[in-house]
This record gives structure tokens, sequence and C-alpha cells, in this order.
């Protein structure tokens, strides 16, 4: 897969070889978080480009570890994990867990990015105790750029078409919950280094809206899957 080597038959040098090249590990990521479909790979990698994209996925597909096979509906490609990329969870969950436990937090909370922020809360993000009729929450980040400071998540439990939908322009419901927030708190939440109720507490949070849906938020907030690793490092 890479133009370099270790010349050696380790079987961790030769994983590495296969592993080691950028973005390959976070395209393995992606996939294990469900997604299948190109835009939305590039949703969770925002800062790879298209051609490099592409060229990771026709290189893990060489290998056997990606599965391509074309939408039933639309024709569009569509990218799996074979058994082999499956076996790579365990792997890339024990890295995620590391680094939470291990790095200091100032060192993610540099790389603070909302359309990623808002992806991943999207896809963590549990419907089960919001109500069965339509829900939208609306999250206002006063500290980014214009184009990048609104955001609209839609649940509606009732959907078959998946229950969560991402706006970045207002879908014209009535909006449920406003959440008032700046970029690294938000982050900071999703992280597990701050609870909700911290973050109201210190004025770094404000909910206007619905009262159940504001009390509770921390459970149907969709965390990172590394939340509740405990620090192992400072702050």
């Amino acid at each position: 897969m890479a133009d370099w080597g270790y010349g050696q038959f380790c079987p961790v040098a030769m994983a590495s070889e296969v592993l080691g090249t950028r973005w390959t590990i976070l395209v393995v990521r992606e996939l294990l978080c469900g997604s299948h479909r190109f835009n939305d790979l590039r949703r969770g990698l925002p800062h790879i480009s298209p051609a490099l994209l592409s060229k990771r996925l026709r290189e893990l597909e060489a290998l056997g570890v990606v599965r391509r096979q074309a939408d039933p509906d639309t024709g569009t490609p569509l990218y799996e994990l074979t058994e082999a990329g499956e076996e790579l969870r365990p792997v890339i969950m024990s890295m995620g867990s590391w680094g939470q436990r291990w790095l200091e937090s100032q060192l993610s909370m540099k790389n603070l990015d909302p359309s990623l922020l808002m992806w991943d809360m999207r896809r963590n993000l549990n419907p089960t105790p919001l109500p069965r009729d339509r829900v939208t929450i609306q999250f206002l980040y006063h500290d980014v750029t214009r184009g990048q400071a609104k955001w609209w998540l839609v649940v509606n439990n009732t959907s078959e078409q998946g229950p969560i939908d991402l706006c970045k322009k207002d879908p014209g419901h009535d909006v449920d919950l406003y959440v008032v927030c700046d970029l690294r708190s938000m982050t900071a939440i999703w992280m597990g280094l701050m609870s909700v109720q911290e973050a109201i507490d210190t004025g770094k949070l404000k909910l206007t809206g619905d009262r159940k849906l504001k009390a509770s938020m921390q459970t149907w907030l969709g965390l990172s899957a590394f939340a509740a690793e405990t620090k192992r490092v400072s702050a």
C-alpha cells in the first residue's frame, strides 16, 4: 500500500505499513462509525481532499479491508468494512481510549471544528428519551464565523428515513430548544471534559425552550465514544 516499508516480517511492521499512511486510520474510523457514502465520509473527514479519500478507499479495497457496492436505489457507491476491516474495531477503539486517557486535552482542544462536532453529535445523539413528535434543536455558537455559527438538529422518531437530520440552513420548523454556547465549551462537553450542568453553572451554556428537553440534555446529547474514559494526565 505504501511506497515505503520497514523491511521486517514482523506482523506489527506489516500492519503499520498498511495503516500508517496519512488518513487511513481515520477513514477506517469513519466506516466503523457507520458512514458508508462518500459524502458522509467527507463530513467526518472535512480536511481530506476528495482525491485523497478516493485513493485511500481504493487502497483499502485492494487490501480486502473495504468492500464497495452500488446502492440499489441510486447506483452510487456504498463502502463497508469486510471481516478484516471489522477486526480493526477494537484496535481503533483502544487507540481512542488511550488518547483520551493519556494525551492532554489542550492538544485536542486546539483543533476545534464546528462542522465535525455537529456531525459527531448528530450520529451519536440518543433519540430514545425525546418525544415521538418532531423535535428541532438549534445550536448557536457565538464565537465562530457567521457561516458556521448556526446549526439545527431535527429529530423525528417516527421517520422511516432516519430519525436525525443535521441542517446548516433553517429547516423552517418551530424550534423547541435553543442551545447557545461557545465552540470550545461544547466540544469539551462532547468529549466528556465538562458536564452540561457544569457548563450551565459557569455561564458557558444557555438553554432556552422546552423544560423537559433542557433537563434531559445530558441524556440525549451525543457524546464521544470515549467521553467516559478517565483522564490520566492533567487537563
